[in-house]
């Protein structure tokens, strides 16, 4: 910690920040106003999460910018530091007494912290460098005897794609050649025919304005440029520790798709317009065909689903029909135990789980036991107060991954009983204002990886009395 009232970088000058706390102070605990406030909240580049009740705007009409300008403007003046300073975002929490003498901190970034989802909370504590989920480790599973699809034709492709865009500009082999010598794949024979037909640059329409749209028609979705093609491995789709630990690789014995992150047999060339991409996939399923079009959900962490059995079919509008894989009666590798779903941890365990979370509960609190010594379980989330015995954990010898409130982390932490198996942890905080605590034991666990802490920068000032 340190007490840099005296340093000059605006993003650490007492005057930054003393706009947002007088108008946070107005929306503070009011109750407390005789004595002092606490508020807490985090700025940043790209938007910010105050405590503060905005002004409801007109019942006709819905909320606009300028029903918040005295919040955005004080804003601005942080955001502007934290642009100066090369920072992300910072979480902040301010104790400000009746008379306004304030006492700042400013909780710096780790390297091994990643962001909170939205609030001051410090995220996943990364305690092995470079460390990533075991799903995004997995790769394809080898399907012998893939083939392509019957449908498959790209003789008919290229001359359909050549009738709907005659104008259009096609790569040339050293153009693809190069393209496959980038991606370190060789290009399926219909992704070639499609870009002897149109290599999709930019620069090849900048004056036809609606050469896009039309090729956009004739392919069935927005194209890539042959040079945008790109590997969806599991590397490209990234996702936070803390979500990325609760999914499992599946892939039923009869899906057409492999439940993967990503594969080096994804090739992306195009976009639905809504963000989904779209594949040519090289190692598909069980029950799929080698060069199937998939599409890969920007709001999924993992899995694809498919679109059509061949890239001839999404062309000719002939669609896939074939469905994802049910998995037939195989116990789930995530579960869930808590008021809405599985009613006991008894009722979860298989050799086969990964993933344990154990949510919301209203009865006793759940012994660990039957899960000890699950060969696979590498998650465990416990929501506050649902563990009868936190020492459990320790039985727990293939955990990477962690999470759990304050108080069961503080009985693992005096026992020195935290798994070292852990590759990265978390803090429920819900409900919980203060970030002071949880900071103090997120820096003890990354302390015993010898991992960067959390800093904290501590600001003094006034920003005047309360008005009565």
């Amino acid at each position: 910690m340190a007490d840099q009232r005296s340093c000059p970088s605006p993003l650490h000058d007492f005057a930054t920040w003393k706009p947002v706390l007088r108008l946070l102070r107005g929306g503070g605990e009011t109750e407390q106003a005789a004595s002092s406030i606490r508020v807490v909240g985090r700025i940043g580049r790209q938007g910010w999460s105050l405590p503060r009740q905005r002004r409801l705007p007109r019942p006709d009409r819905a909320a606009r910018a300028e029903d918040m300008q005295d919040e955005m403007r004080v804003v601005e003046r942080v955001r502007r530091a934290l642009a100066d300073a090369g920072v992300d975002d910072v979480p902040f929490t301010a104790e400000i007494s009746a008379t306004g003498k304030t006492e700042l901190r400013l909780f710096g970034s780790s390297p091994a912290v990643e962001p909170g989802l939205g609030d001051p909370h410090p995220g996943s504590l990364i305690l092995v460098e470079g460390a990533v989920p075991q799903p995004w480790l997995r790769l394809p599973d080898p399907v012998p005897g893939a083939a392509p699809a019957p449908s498959a034709d790209p003789a008919l492709l290229g001359r359909t794609l050549h009738e709907r865009l005659p104008d259009a500009i096609g790569a040339t082999e050293a153009e693809i050649a190069a393209t496959e010598a980038r991606l370190g794949v060789t290009l399926p024979e219909e992704l070639k025919a499609l870009y002897r037909v149109t290599r999709s640059r930019w620069e090849d329409r900048i004056d036809d304005h609606t050469a896009a749209e039309r090729e956009c028609g004739a392919v069935g979705c927005e194209l890539f440029a042959l040079d945008d093609l790109y590997v969806a491995e599991a590397s490209s789709r990234h996702c936070l520790w803390k979500l990325a630990a609760m999914e499992a690789v599946v892939t039923p014995p009869d899906a057409a798709v492999q439940g993967l992150v990503g594969s080096p047999g994804w090739i992306v060339f195009g976009d639905n317009g809504g963000g989904d991409r779209l594949a040519v996939d090289l190692t598909p399923g069980p029950r799929g065909h080698k060069g199937q079009i998939i599409i890969l959900g920007h709001e999924e962490n993992i899995g694809a689903c498919l679109v059509a059995d061949s890239l001839t079919d999404l062309v000719m509008r002939r669609p896939g029909e074939r469905g994802d894989g049910t998995g037939g009666d195989r116990p789930p590798a995530v579960a869930h135990v808590n008021i809405r779903s599985l009613p006991s941890i008894e009722a979860a365990v298989h050799p086969g789980l990964e993933v344990l979370s154990i949510g919301v509960w209203e009865d006793e609190p759940l012994s660990l036991a039957p899960v000890t010594g699950l060969p696979r379980l590498r998650t465990l989330a416990a929501y506050p107060g649902t563990l009868a015995d936190p020492m459990e954990i320790a039985g727990l010898t293939t955990l990477e991954f962690l999470e759990l409130g304050p108080e069961e982390w503080r009985a693992l932490l005096d026992a020195g009983a935290v798994p070292r198996s852990l590759s990265a942890a978390a803090i429920t905080a819900h409900g919980i204002q203060n970030p002071l605590p949880i900071v103090a034991i997120a820096n003890e666990i990354l302390a015993l990886w010898d991992r960067p802490r959390i800093t904290q920068t501590v600001l003094e000032g006034d920003v005047g009395p309360i008005r009565r």
